[in-house]
């Protein structure tokens, strides 16, 4: 799924998905009334309930443009599993986030449930080290 031009974002789905890409307000309606955020985030877990707490929570989120660098979609029974490396600039350095999100969606494809996992925000000296790591983790076997 590709969600970088508004002409292909159609579903609700896809305008949650193309409004956090682009760093654009989330709109309700993408959401049912009494959707209910669940957010796994380093060493905090906490919940939104409705359409307006949740879309304010993942404008927060999301408010940078950015670019999904990978973007994978599986269909579920009822929902979909999401997940993504969306990398964007904040205040001039390069940061990157790993999510995975549980989707319930209601019979309009409105997302009733969202149940997310966000391993942080990774600003771009974290991210250097990240990469150096993984070189190195090669080098030992």
């Amino acid at each position: 799924m590709t969600t970088t031009t508004t002409a292909t974002a159609t579903t609700p789905l896809e305008r949650f998905y193309d409004a956090a890409e682009r760093g654009l307000p989330i709109d309700t309606d993408v959401f049912t009334n009494d959707v209910v955020l669940d957010a796994t985030v380093p060493m905090w877990r906490f919940h939104r309930h409705g359409a307006a707490a949740t879309a304010a929570e993942l404008g927060r989120w999301y408010a940078d443009a950015g670019h999904f660098e990978e973007f994978q979609t599986f269909a579920l029974p009822g929902g979909a599993f999401v997940e993504f490396i969306l990398t964007w600039e904040q205040q001039g350095v390069p940061h990157a986030c790993h999510q995975a999100h549980r989707l319930e969606l209601d019979a309009d494809g409105r997302i009733r449930g969202l149940h997310a996992w966000c391993g942080g925000r990774w600003p771009a000296k974290l991210l250097a080290e990240m990469a150096q790591a993984d070189d190195m983790s090669g080098e030992q076997q």
